[in-house]
């Protein structure tokens, strides 16, 4: 069994998609990101960068204790690479096909569009990160674009984890200000991926109900703050 810790974010669903495409059974364990759940020090044992998904495999293929792993694209490759799917092994020059657009997404695609959709609702003057960010989400599409200008997927003619960890930060593309119509090969990749029944599937995974907001005392919020905002190194433990 996969056991996810899970908040229905973009990173989230990467892992909730391959999961589905794979039929490997899982479990979810909410990270409520917004209450803070991801400091806890239970979560901190197997995430230490207190960030979420993470996953927990009480099965790994050598039989012995369990496997945690951070990282969406770290998890992307374990879960491919022990189901032997969406990840070739053999052939080098695709496995890295496959890896190097991978590796493109974690530095490049998510924290580029994340940053986006910070700065366009940070308060203050933000007019010069607007402008960079958006500039450099509207850049990626287009890296996107004349990559599958001759090629049915990221990696070539087989769809892989390469397409599984780009898609989710695409879902979104109307709020990030972009005109589908003026990368028409991404657009048809879009539409294609958008399409597979576990893509579906692993998109409408939820992690319970929805918070309601008039729920949360102003105590709750300034805790929130305290935890959420501007945070700094967490000391280590003492000798």
């Amino acid at each position: 069994m996969i056991e996810v810790h899970y908040w229905p974010t973009p990173n989230g669903k990467k892992v909730t998609i391959l999961l589905e495409e794979l039929g490997v059974p899982y479990s979810i364990a909410p990270v409520n990101i917004g209450r803070g759940d991801q400091f806890e020090n239970r979560f901190l044992a197997i995430s230490p960068n207190n960030r979420m998904p993470d996953i927990v495999d009480t099965e790994p293929k050598d039989g012995g204790a369990p496997v945690s792993v951070f990282e969406s694209g770290a998890i992307l490759f374990y879960l491919a690479e022990k189901e032997g799917r969406f990840w070739p092994q053999h052939d080098v020059r695709a496995k890295y096909e496959v890896a190097q657009w991978v590796i493109w997404q974690m530095a490049n695609q998510g924290p580029k569009f994340g940053e986006r959709g910070h700065f366009s609702r940070a308060p203050g003057d933000q007019t010069y990160a607007q402008r960079r960010f958006n500039d450099e989400v509207h850049r990626l599409y287009g890296v996107m674009n004349n990559r599958l200008y001759d090629r049915r997927y990221l990696a070539g003619d087989d769809y892989t984890i390469a397409d599984i960890v780009s898609y989710p930060w695409t879902v979104g593309w109307a709020h990030q200000g972009i005109d589908l119509e003026e990368f028409r090969y991404f657009k048809r990749w879009f539409e294609e991926v958008s399409s597979r029944p576990a893509v579906v599937r692993g998109l409408a995974v939820t992690a319970g109900e929805p918070e309601d907001p008039e729920s949360v005392t102003p105590e709750e919020q300034q805790r929130r703050r305290a935890i959420l905002y501007n945070q700094r190194a967490r000391p280590a433990p003492a000798v």
